[in-house]
């Protein structure tokens, strides 16, 4: 079954559902990688589109943190802020530097 969407953006996506329902970044990427890598045709792919895919993993990886990760804790109790203030600010920060991870990531592999 084709999708149709660039693997970049599908790479992107698995890392990004993977975080938002387990939570621990590490785990999304270790997942997504090996998701990735188990597709047919990424073995031909050139080196710099590889380098793209792992970009947009790690922006994936980034985004949509939430109180099912360590660092979202880590950041309210640190910064003695509630749990309402650190969605509005950490997960906001983290979601906007995945979607940047992603921008480049895109951008790479139209170099490739």
């Amino acid at each position: 079954m084709k999708s149709g969407l660039p693997l970049v953006i599908v790479a992107f996506l698995i890392a990004a559902l993977i975080r938002a329902s387990v939570g621990a970044a590490v785990v999304a990427m270790t997942m997504a990688a090996g998701i990735m890598a188990a597709m047919p045709g990424v073995a031909e792919l050139s080196p710099v589109y590889l380098a793209a895919m792992v970009c947009a993993i790690n922006g994936g990886a980034t985004a949509f943190s939430h109180v099912n990760d360590s660092g979202f804790w880590l950041v309210g109790s640190l910064l003695e802020i509630d749990e309402k203030t650190t969605l509005k600010s950490w997960t906001m920060m983290e979601s906007i530097i995945g979607f940047t991870g992603l921008i480049c990531a895109i951008v790479l592999s139209l170099f490739a």
